[in-house]
């Protein structure tokens, strides 16, 4: 995902560049041809994959490390690179945020998953050049009545979005569709964080918004555009603040946080889900 507030910076900074190991920067959003959108189908069903297997492989008492430690083999065992691990110095190849932490958690050794843990895993693969990046919610064992409808709202939010996706309608479609989902069902949209464009770099423009603003352009979806929609729903306020290791976020009020993401490639009439787990 992609901090908002560096949209902002970057809508008025030329020069912003992004320093990242395999990924150079790009301007301009790109329109994949179908050769390129088959090499992404494979790098997203590599991520589909892992996603499910994880899904599978989760218990509680398993730490977050586990299942980096499971991700990065299982990405490697495709000949893929993780898309995350060195990202702006990120150390790991999934993002693990248990409750309330929103995004970016690091898997650690120590922190052991527990019943009724509401579990974020978010992860990318690299291959052939292009990256696939998706992300799920993870109810373990048995979780609250509130996670669970935190979780589905998020999943109802996310498919909401998606059903306005196609050529010629635009981002404030999807956005106005994902917010009110999510606003209906008394829950909040993180607006620190969007969804993104993806393919040759792990973020590429359009930002993806899961609100309304009139803050950046308003953008015509096009045939061939490849996005990762990604809504993320807190259970109180909207708001965040990131932990002393500078990469956990977690919610303001300390309530729950639920994420679901895919990769999609925008078609005339509809879309393509690349991250698609069910296959």
């Amino acid at each position: 995902m992609r901090h908002f507030a560096d949209l902002l910076l970057n809508k008025n900074n030329s020069k912003a560049n992004d320093q990242v190991p395999f990924i150079q920067r790009r301007r301009g959003i790109e329109i994949k041809s179908s050769r390129e959108i088959n090499l992404m189908k494979k790098s997203s069903r590599i991520v589909a994959t892992v996603l499910r297997e994880i899904n599978e492989l989760i218990k509680p008492g398993m730490s977050t490390k586990d299942l980096d430690d499971f991700a990065e083999k299982r990405i490697k065992s495709f000949g893929a690179v993780p898309s995350f691990k060195g990202y702006h110095g990120f150390p790991s190849s999934i993002c693990s945020s248990i409750n309330n932490e929103v995004v970016h958690g690091i898997p650690n050794k120590n922190k052991i998953i527990k019943n009724g843990d509401l579990v974020k895993i978010d992860t990318g693969a690299y291959l052939d050049g292009f990256h696939g990046d998706s992300c799920i919610s993870i109810c373990v064992g048995e979780v609250s009545a509130k996670a669970k409808n935190l979780s589905d709202v998020a999943y109802e939010a996310l498919y909401a979005g998606l059903s306005k996706i196609k050529a010629g309608n635009t981002l404030l479609d999807v956005a106005g569709e994902i917010e009110d989902t999510v606003l209906k069902n008394g829950f909040s949209v993180v607006e620190d964080y969007t969804g993104h464009g993806v393919g040759r770099n792990l973020h590429e423009e359009p930002s993806v918004f899961n609100f309304r603003t009139k803050e950046l352009p308003n953008v015509v979806l096009r045939e061939g555009m490849t996005l990762a929609v990604e809504p993320i729903v807190n259970e109180g306020t909207k708001f965040c603040k990131t932990l002393n290791d500078r990469w956990t976020v977690i919610t303001k009020d300390g309530k729950l946080s639920a994420q679901w993401e895919h990769t999609i490639v925008v078609l005339k009439d509809g879309i393509e889900i690349l991250t698609d787990r069910d296959f």
